[in-house]
């Protein structure tokens, strides 16, 4: 006689149908989770030779604590993620290997902060509040591969699996954009100005009109 076995499938479930547009709206996740994600949709492919990558933080988060601020996960690895780590500085990983920036700390207030990446040159940057860092040089020739997923809230240590709630994000995150190009320091000074937003609306996600899900204890509030 055959034993039955039970096999146990971990899926990741959507509370919502897949909605368009968050313009004039904030993501907030208001408490520590290892469930609460927002599930990003490209408007183009994500097999990228150059980005920058802008948003708006706002954290009472504190201490010691990693914090995932974007996360693109493939099924081999973190393919580009961006972080506050333990220590305070920031991170950008792309293909699970980091560059470290210190930088002014997120408050509770909000923070406009741009990341930039060319593989040509390497030349990589944040832009915090408009106000640019020193480049460094990482990941020279890089090529970062299409076909996964991006999540804000939460960080998978497996393909859209495996999250850790002390990594999670709590606070508020808005005007998500994304180019698949390097915007120059005036152009980055003039989004964080709030000037020519319909020239500066990304071009991989565009928060206007972005596509996205949401799951677990996440709330999309109207920003007055």
């Amino acid at each position: 006689m055959l034993t039955p076995v039970i096999v146990l499938i971990s899926v990741l479930c959507f509370t919502s149908a897949t909605e368009v547009g968050l313009n004039g709206k904030v993501v907030l996740f208001p408490s520590e989770t290892d469930s609460s994600l927002v599930k990003l949709f490209p408007q183009k492919s994500m097999a990228l030779s150059a980005f920058t990558l802008c948003m708006q933080v706002g954290t009472e988060l504190r201490g010691e604590r990693e914090i995932i601020l974007f996360a693109y996960r493939t099924n081999d690895f973190d393919a580009l993620n961006v972080w506050r780590e333990k220590d305070g500085t920031f991170a950008l990983y792309l293909a699970g290997k980091p560059v470290f920036f210190h930088l002014t700390p997120l408050s509770t207030f909000r923070t406009h902060l741009c990341l930039t990446w060319d593989s040509s040159t390497g030349l990589t940057a944040f832009h915090v509040n408009g106000r640019r860092s020193v480049r460094q040089v990482f990941k020279l020739g890089h090529k970062i591969q299409p076909g996964g997923t991006v999540l804000l809230g939460q960080d998978p240590d497996t393909y859209l699996g495996k999250f850790h709630k002390t990594q999670s994000f709590v606070g508020e995150i808005t005007d998500v954009n994304m180019w698949d190009f390097v915007l120059s320091d005036a152009q980055i000074n003039a989004l964080y100005a709030n000037l020519n937003l319909r020239v500066l609306r990304g071009n991989i996600f565009d928060w206007s009109s972005v596509q996205y899900e949401t799951r677990g204890n996440v709330m999309i509030v109207q920003d007055d």
